[in-house]
């Protein structure tokens, strides 16, 4: 049992922020030069990619919890009333 509900939209939206941090670690360490302004299309793609991805999650939760509650609604098949 899953102790809290998965949110893959939270998920892309760390990894890109984390891989934005990458970015610049790894030019403030002088392993590479990064302009000022590479984080910017970097960190926007995420966040948009994340919030496709909470959209398209959020549609199969609801669509799963739907059916859930159909399933349930009906008696068992040879169930008699």
């Amino acid at each position: 049992m899953l102790r809290h509900e998965f949110k893959p939209g939270k998920l892309v939206a760390g990894l890109f922020l984390a891989l934005a941090g990458v970015v610049f670690a790894g030019d403030a360490g002088g392993l590479w030069e990064t302009p000022w302004f590479a984080v910017i299309p970097l960190v926007t793609g995420g966040l948009c990619l994340a919030g496709a991805v909470g959209v398209v999650g959020r549609s199969v939760r609801r669509r799963r919890a739907v059916g859930e509650r159909t399933d349930r609604a009906q008696p068992p098949l040879g169930a008699s009333r």
